[in-house]
């Protein structure tokens, strides 16, 4: 198996298997790595020899998740935070609920998870943590309030961890998805109109799938990104030049 990338035998945790992250936990595998993926919906993990269960709305759900990946393979190399949520109401109907909701799960568990990941990374001297941000954090879309503060405070939140961990050999990256086909989204994307008009917005002609991920995420991962840390690589057909 070639393995250019150097992730043959690294240790992953992928949190989130929906349909991102059930498609870098395949990717992951086939590059030789060892991946433990979690998520708090069962029925996401029974296509998974090493699926978990975990809440990560909670701090011991985060923390128990990374030990168990620890006690499973025995560290942990790569993190890929692939976790989220999205309420789409305007911020006139935002509850306190829905936006606390949001933040918990998509940003608050990055943090959480970051951490935890992050003491076992920074003593051992090598880890890359990549996390699930979206163009949503640069453009201002409409009933997106509460998801787009979360994916924005995932961007800055990632540049300080880079920063305090580089010279620990730790990098800290994200990927910024356009409008991709997964099951966060599918329910919007059919409404009448809806998958036509993202379309008419990229540059590239069509909405992102999931295999449009794996690439960059591995990349990022690697030993081949050695030197890349505190970057947002969008991968969204051009729709952030529009």
């Amino acid at each position: 198996m070639d393995n250019w990338l150097g992730l043959a035998d690294r240790r992953v945790l992928v949190a989130g298997a929906g349909g991102i992250g059930e498609a870098c936990t395949a990717a992951f595998s086939a590059a030789g790595a060892r991946v433990v993926i979690a998520d708090i919906d069962e029925s996401r993990l029974q296509r998974h020899e090493n699926g978990l269960r975990a809440d990560f709305s909670t701090v011991e759900g985060c923390e128990d998740a990374v030990g168990a990946t620890v006690d499973a393979l025995g560290g942990i190399d790569v993190l890929f935070h692939a976790v989220g949520v999205n309420h789409r109401v305007p911020i006139l109907d935002t509850t306190d609920e829905d936006w606390q909701r949001t933040i918990d799960i998509n940003l608050t568990s990055a943090f959480r998870l970051g951490k935890a990941a992050g003491k076992h990374m920074v003593n051992a001297g090598w880890g890359r943590q990549i996390y699930c941000s979206s163009v949503s954090s640069l453009l201002a879309h409409p009933e997106h309030g509460p998801y787009a503060a979360s994916k924005g405070g995932i961007n800055q939140m990632m540049r300080v961890m880079a920063r305090e961990w580089a010279a620990s050999g730790v990098t800290v990256n994200a990927i910024a998805p356009g409008y991709t086909e997964t099951d966060l989204t599918k329910a919007h994307l059919d409404k009448p109109g809806v998958r036509e008009h993202y379309t008419s917005l990229v540059p590239a002609g069509r909405l992102g799938y999931v295999e449009d991920l794996t690439g960059p995420v591995l990349f990022l991962a690697s030993d081949q990104a050695s030197f890349v840390t505190g970057h947002v690589l969008y991968v969204d057909g051009g729709r952030t030049l529009v």
